[in-house]
């Protein structure tokens, strides 16, 4: 699934409407990273939204 490990953001739910107007469910997956960042002296694999690389929340290895 698509969750972000710093700030922990999900996926969105809502209804996709047609032009005939029938509707279905839609699900939105944020932008999610895999990527490797320096934490606490060691070197790991993390979850990242690009919202959260963008604003330095994190130290890329």
């Amino acid at each position: 699934m698509a969750k972000c490990e710093i700030c922990s953001k999900d996926v969105h739910f809502g209804i996709q409407v047609s032009h005939s107007h029938r509707r279905s469910n839609k699900m939105w997956k944020s932008n999610v990273k895999k990527v490797r960042v320096a934490q606490g002296g060691t070197v790991k694999t993390m979850n990242v939204c690009t919202r959260c690389l963008r604003s330095n929340l994190v130290a890329r290895a």
